[in-house]
């Protein structure tokens, strides 16, 4: 339990888990693996060619190597606890376990949106400007999660101690809460949807000034390596500010724990191990420094 909470009566939680069919468990267990697994390999692979690689020195490739950091780091708090429910009775999560399996979660999330937004600039920037602006997004993403962790988990848990989730999220806590969950609803839907916003209305702006800078380039073969720079981005974004808008830019009374699961599953899981194939596939620079990676290590 935490500190200063003496009417918490609850000290662990239960998690359900993804599904309560046992003939499920086996292959779920086997596919969340296998995803859990290319997440790892795909993101920290992506760390490694970047900082081992000079020419993917550049401020695009230092924001990436970022969010590979955080992909992997939000699915390790989650997918380890997740398959372990799926194959054993083990379904419990101690109190302040919970708390930050969520503040882990959330910081994670939230510095990723706000890095989003700055890796389109693939101009030339100052080191200093590029750590200011990646310090800058840890530190708004730890000031979100440690006002909702605040809110969220000093709020009374004294009946059910049932999570009908695989992890401790927004949602079902709010809903297993036997205290009056207005203002911390307020709170999370708020903070959520300024992070959200602003993220995406600085894309939507950068895209503007983009776009208008490549009209003006007379180069086809430019205008079209640009156009694919930014279709690369643009997949990420929508992906990830879709499913992360879904899941909590929306009213209370529209939260469904069974079709949470589904989608909290494509953004907890999926997205970590897509992103690092966003943004390689089809992109020269990575497949060229992977080349030279692999000629390093295995010469012929």
């Amino acid at each position: 339990m935490l500190g200063g909470r003496n009417d918490t009566t609850v000290t662990e939680f239960i998690l359900l888990g993804f599904t309560d069919q046992p003939r499920l468990r086996i292959p779920l267990f086997l596919l969340f693996l296998l995803i859990y697994l290319a997440t790892l390999v795909e993101n920290l692979g992506m760390i490694f060619l970047i900082r081992n690689d000079s020419r993917l020195h550049t401020p695009m490739y230092f924001f990436i190597s970022n969010l590979s950091l955080l992909d992997v780091a939000y699915s390790t708090v989650i997918a380890p606890k997740m398959r372990i429910a799926l194959v054993t009775d083990r379904k419990t999560i101690p109190f302040n376990e919970c708390a930050v399996q969520f503040f882990c979660c959330c910081f994670a999330v939230s510095t990723e949106c706000y890095l989003l937004a700055p890796l389109l600039y693939v101009v030339i920037m100052s080191r200093r400007l590029c750590i200011l602006l990646v310090v800058g997004s840890y530190a708004c993403g730890f000031l979100n999660s440690l006002i909702q962790s605040c809110f969220i988990f000093y709020l009374s848990f004294c009946s059910s101690n049932v999570i009908n989730h695989f992890f401790c999220d927004v949602p079902p806590l709010l809903k297993l809460s036997c205290s009056d969950t207005h203002t911390t609803h307020v709170v999370h839907f708020t903070l959520s949807t300024i992070v959200v916003s602003s993220t995406t209305l600085t894309i939507l702006i950068s895209y503007i000034f983009i776009l208008a800078t490549i009209f003006r380039i007379n180069s086809s073969s430019s205008q079209h390596k640009t156009f694919s720079t930014c279709a690369f981005h643009l997949t990420a974004v929508t992906i990830f500010y879709g499913t992360g808008a879904f899941m909590y830019v929306r009213p209370y009374s529209h939260f469904a724990m069974a079709q949470d699961k589904i989608i909290s599953v494509f953004y907890t899981l999926l997205i970590p191990m897509l992103n690092p194939l966003i943004y390689s596939l089809r992109n020269r620079e990575v497949k060229d420094a992977l080349k030279r990676i692999s000629q390093k290590t295995c010469p012929t």
